[in-house]
């Protein structure tokens, strides 16, 4: 999809004033392979204005050589980032140049990916163990674009999790390489005996490490990501950091990202209405069918929307079962629609 679509949203103007009391790293929504795609991130807009998005990660070697076109977004969905995959300075500075120059707000660099593929391209958490070289790749992209460069990674590697290791991969991106902003996943991750699913769940959660992080390192903006379920366990870990990235919770309840408008950034508008945000995604459904794409594409990641609120199951059961039929159309949006929406009349 070109990145000046037609279809887009502006943001109110109630929203905009409020947008500049925080950065848009105050909350963040993480990226995750095969979930936070344009469809993910074009919806997730509709619930929030003021979230940063991040694009699944891309690898330079596809953004340099492959035939499709990696960079594409929606001009709604600012501020968003890309993130990168790859170790080559060069390489990763041509991508950063490539994505400037398509309006992305922010670059990220992934250093917190603990799969064996990732491994096997020298990307990922493996990187942990190579700050120089880390140091080196956000030197380089920072050398050739004007937006931030920042880094995701974790607390640790396998065996080197001390909070000294921590401190000097920290302070060596940040001094060598310029790195001001980094996103940390409050888990080690085990480069090999578990998988990246495990990775996510086993490796304890290590809140007040990153939290002392920030404390050491005052001068550099931090945001922690792991574990984060509720807007309430977000408020709390702001009480000690710049930012929250939430991952698979905002993608599986996504009727959530609702409130973050009103709740952390301030604004004053009204909640997004869930029903309203289904309407609003016709355009966008219209325009993609349009252009071939699969119904079910879309709306897979709208299965968890009303989650909590009545007629939720009906939803999900029938977009589920009708959504990736051939033909399927805005036909089926509108039918599911209706199956909860009169559920919540009824409760009325």
């Amino acid at each position: 999809m070109p990145q000046n679509s037609e279809i887009s949203t502006a943001l109110p103007d109630s929203v905009a004033k409020n947008s500049a009391l925080f950065s848009s790293q105050r909350f963040s929504i993480a990226p995750m392979l095969d979930w936070t795609d344009r469809h993910c991130r074009y919806f997730h807009r509709q619930l929030t204005r003021n979230t940063l998005l991040y694009t699944e990660m891309v690898t330079t070697g596809a953004i340099i050589h492959g035939k499709g076109d990696y960079l594409a977004y929606n001009e709604a969905e600012h501020p968003v980032a890309l993130q990168l995959g790859g170790s080559d300075p060069a390489a990763l500075a041509q991508c950063a140049q490539l994505a400037q120059a398509r309006g992305y707000d922010e670059i990220n660099l992934n250093v917190g990916c603990p799969s064996d593929r990732v491994q096997n391209g020298r990307f990922g958490a493996c990187l942990m163990g190579e700050a120089a070289l880390v140091a080196d790749c956000i030197k380089a992209m920072r050398d050739v674009v004007s937006i931030p460069v920042t880094v995701k990674t974790r607390i640790g590697i396998d065996d080197r999790d001390s909070y000294e290791f921590l401190c000097d991969f920290i302070g060596t991106v940040a001094q060598q390489g310029g790195c001001d902003t980094f996103i940390i996943h409050a888990r080690k991750a085990w480069l090999s005996g578990l998988s990246p699913k495990e990775n996510r769940e086993i490796p304890p959660l290590d809140y007040p490490r990153v939290y002392q992080l920030k404390r050491d390192f005052p001068g550099l903006t931090m945001a922690i990501n792991g574990g984060v379920k509720t807007l309430e366990e977000a408020q709390e870990h702001l009480r000690h950091l710049d930012g929250v990235m939430m991952g698979r919770e905002a993608y599986q309840n996504p009727g959530l990202l609702a409130q973050v408008d009103r709740v952390l950034f301030g604004s004053t508008a009204p909640d997004a209405d869930p029903v309203a945000v289904v309407r609003a995604m016709y355009p966008y459904i219209e325009h993609e069918l349009a252009q071939g794409t699969y119904l079910g594409h879309v709306t897979r990641h709208m299965l968890g929307l009303f989650q909590g609120i009545p007629g939720a199951r009906q939803w999900r059961r029938y977009l589920s079962e009708n959504a990736h039929k051939p033909g399927a159309g805005i036909e089926v949006v509108e039918k599911a629609l209706s199956l909860v929406a009169d559920k919540m009349t009824a409760e009325v």
